[in-house]
């Protein structure tokens, strides 16, 4: 996923951007198919099926040209970790979904930068700025907007994808850590198949077997996931994260649109104010990492 290669294409920013913005459609769309699974189905069974058919696309398209080396890191426990946190992002979002609405939900998740930015003193040693704090405060501020009385967050449900945030927060950091050892196809390859292991293990309590629809959802489900995290690889390779950082917020405006059209809901002002709010916030926050780091 580096943008530091002059061979990589990264001299291609709209390119670069319109995989960026496809690939945040089928993240956003993979939360709309969430939320309406999770209406008909234990919330168990359709984590595994995100993460089944996601595992075995990408056996269909790594096995064949790496065999299992794909699966060879030197940091096995460290791998494990980070699974868990994804498997937790997934159990924790999906539950959110199930009672609030996806736009909300979604920016909710997206203080993950934000946390990123405050955990990497303790775990990774990086020093912050008074700026940066005062951007990860602001996008507190922003949740608190969002979460207002009277608004449909206003609710301890509330809590589901702001511990998803956590979960992915962490799942970042381990990320970074490995991404010293291990390949980005390594990484991803055995966090599904570690994932998909695990909740194998617990779906046998929750089966419940889908009809026609249900099934094709299911493989919707995992195939957009599937294909948005190859976008967003894709899109790094023609244009720099600075560039494209901003376009990756574009997730909550196509959560809000699939909202409006296939659930009927609509963010209130006050509630567009605190979205706005996190959204630049964690710009504001990545801007200045990216800064310090040049």
């Amino acid at each position: 996923m580096s943008s530091s290669n002059p061979l990589s294409g990264v001299n291609r920013p709209f390119m670069g951007i319109a995989l960026i913005l496809c690939a945040t459609f089928l993240f956003a769309s993979h939360d709309a198919l969430s939320k309406y699974l999770s209406s008909l189905y234990p919330i168990v069974m359709v984590v595994w099926a995100r993460y089944v058919v996601h595992t075995l696309l990408m056996a269909v398209i790594f096995l064949p040209q790496s065999g299992l080396r794909v699966l060879r890191t030197r940091r096995p426990l460290l791998q494990v970790a980070r699974a868990c946190c994804l498997l937790g992002t997934s159990l924790l979002f999906t539950t959110g979904l199930f009672y609030l609405p996806i736009a909300e939900a979604t920016a909710v998740n997206f203080l993950a930068p934000l946390l990123v930015t405050a955990m990497s003193v303790p775990l990774l040693g990086e020093k912050v700025s008074r700026a940066q704090w005062a951007a990860v405060l602001v996008g507190f501020a922003g949740v608190l907007l969002v979460v207002h009385p009277d608004g449909a967050m206003f609710t301890p449900a509330v809590l589901f994808p702001f511990g998803s945030a956590i979960c992915f927060g962490t799942y970042q950091i381990l990320t970074r850590k490995l991404s010293e050892t291990d390949s980005p196809t390594t990484s991803n390859f055995f966090t599904g198949l570690f994932n998909t292991l695990a909740v194998s293990a617990l779906v046998p309590f929750f089966w419940q077997v889908p009809d026609l629809v249900g099934g094709l959802f299911m493989v919707a489900l995992g195939t957009c996931g599937m294909l948005g995290h190859l976008l967003l690889t894709q899109a790094f390779r023609h244009a720099a994260p600075a560039l494209l950082a901003p376009f990756g917020y574009g997730q909550i405006v196509f959560a809000g649109l699939l909202g409006a059209l296939f659930f009927g809901h609509v963010p209130d002002a006050i509630s567009l104010y605190g979205i706005a709010i996190i959204c630049l916030s964690g710009l504001g926050a990545a801007l200045m990492q990216r800064r310090r780091r040049a």
